[in-house]
């Protein structure tokens, strides 16, 4: 669930979905959340809700999410509640709910909930009444366990973290003072209203990195971050995954791959060919390339985005591990992160969103014989240097356009002239 919170997300939303989520999982729900204003008032009304259900609830209060994920286990959890909106503007809050093992939720778990929150059910009084109890220094709590598994020995090398003001504040600051690392922190003060504000990941191409061996921008959550290295280029998720995939395969740690979507830049993918990495593809989204991990036994995956998942170390994106594992990599190695990053040649890009007639007109727009036929030509121009990805989008009444080469003007143009086909296909009515 996600929207603007108090209109399209409201506390009696979050107490019915509260109610429902009691239900379907009984025992003990661990909450978190970011920093956002409505934070306070939509984890309360969650834990009202999952409260009146008769489940212990417990509030971890702000912690990045794969902290929320990571102490479900460990705290003995059925499950686990984020409110939170990742890296949309303070506005917006959402709520999302892992395992009790850390991992999404299947579909099924999550429509099951869904029908749950229509249907009313008798509450428990007196003692059936869940408690709602909280845990002193929870992210301190899951900063020990990731030092516990990663923990690499910085002496002294200069660290710049962006914290997006959002739930990275009290976590990745105190990790890498821990290892030994130089740190400047910024985004780390957070008012409520600042998150994701020209900060964070969302706005890496702002953060000045000179002076510093790397510097890290988390989003909102922190399961996601980016890169920039001494030279002040942003390095991206598709080559953080890439530097890991090398590096695990140098060490014999490959198991399964990497995973990623079929937004990953071509260049990952010609990289991986040349260096002997087998890959896995999947549909936009983490919860694809999770549980495409989960089934190929893989030892890493993620997107473009930053938001990386390490198997050994984390059942969901976790920025933090992400930014530690790349020092890792970095003191072992002896490299500056410029020089790991290339491992891949990044392929110019070209993406265009195409309006269409009409909600859910946009798969249908993608059939036509006209714009299969365009995609086909594109195909056939692009060659073995290039390629065009076709997307419908299941939200919008858009259709999405991308297209890489190696040469930039032709990825321009091939690109421009798919579009204008399928501009024309979606004023139709289809």
């Amino acid at each position: 669930m996600r929207g603007v919170a108090n209109r399209d997300l409201t506390p009696e939303d979050a107490m019915r979905l509260g109610l429902a989520a009691a239900r379907a999982f009984g025992g003990t729900v661990l909450v978190g959340r970011d920093t956002r204003l409505s934070g306070g008032m939509l984890s309360g009304a969650l834990a009202a809700g999952l409260s009146a259900g008769g489940v212990r609830v417990v509030d971890l209060g702000v912690i990045p999410t794969p902290g929320v994920a990571a102490l479900a286990p460990r705290l003995g959890a059925t499950a686990a509640a984020v409110v939170s909106a990742s890296h949309n503007p303070f506005q917006d809050n959402g709520i999302k709910f892992f395992s009790g093992e850390g991992r999404k939720l299947p579909l099924e778990k999550e429509r099951e909930i869904e029908a749950l929150t229509a249907r009313d059910a008798p509450r428990p009084t007196g003692e059936g009444i869940g408690p709602v109890e909280t845990v002193e220094d929870a992210a301190g709590l899951y900063v020990d366990g990731v030092l516990g598994r990663l923990s690499p020995r910085t002496g002294g090398m200069k660290v710049l973290l962006d914290c997006a003001n959002g739930a990275a504040v009290g976590t990745a600051p105190a990790a890498f003072r821990r290892i030994g690392a130089d740190v400047t922190v910024v985004g780390a003060e957070p008012t409520g209203t600042n998150i994701n504000e020209g900060c964070g990941s969302t706005h890496v191409g702002t953060l000045d990195a000179s002076g510093h061996d790397v510097a890290f921008a988390f989003d909102g959550d922190a399961d996601r971050v980016l890169a920039v290295d001494e030279g002040g280029r942003v390095v991206d998720g598709d080559r953080i995954l890439a530097i890991l995939s090398r590096d695990l395969k140098e060490r014999g740690s490959l198991g399964g791959g990497v995973v990623v979507t079929v937004m990953s830049n071509l260049g990952f993918f010609k990289a991986m060919e040349a260096i002997g990495v087998p890959y896995r593809v999947t549909p936009v989204g983490d919860r694809h390339v999770a549980e495409e991990m989960l089934r190929a036994g893989a030892s890493v995956g993620g997107e473009q985005s930053g938001h990386v998942i390490l198997s050994e170390h984390a059942t969901t994106g976790d920025g933090l591990v992400t930014a530690l594992a790349l020092v890792d990599v970095m003191v072992r190695s002896g490299k500056k992160l410029s020089e790991l990053a290339t491992v891949m040649d990044v392929y110019p890009q070209r993406l265009i969103n195409v309006p269409v007639a009409g909600a859910g007109s946009a798969k249908a727009v993608a059939a036509l014989e006209e714009v299969e036929r365009a995609v086909a030509g594109a195909e056939e121009r692009l060659g073995g240097e290039g390629r065009i990805l076709l997307r419908p989008s299941g939200t919008e009444p858009l259709v999405r356009v991308m297209v890489e080469h190696e040469d930039e003007a032709v990825c321009r143009e091939v690109c421009a002239e798919v579009a204008r086909v399928v501009e024309a296909a979606g004023e139709e009515d289809v």
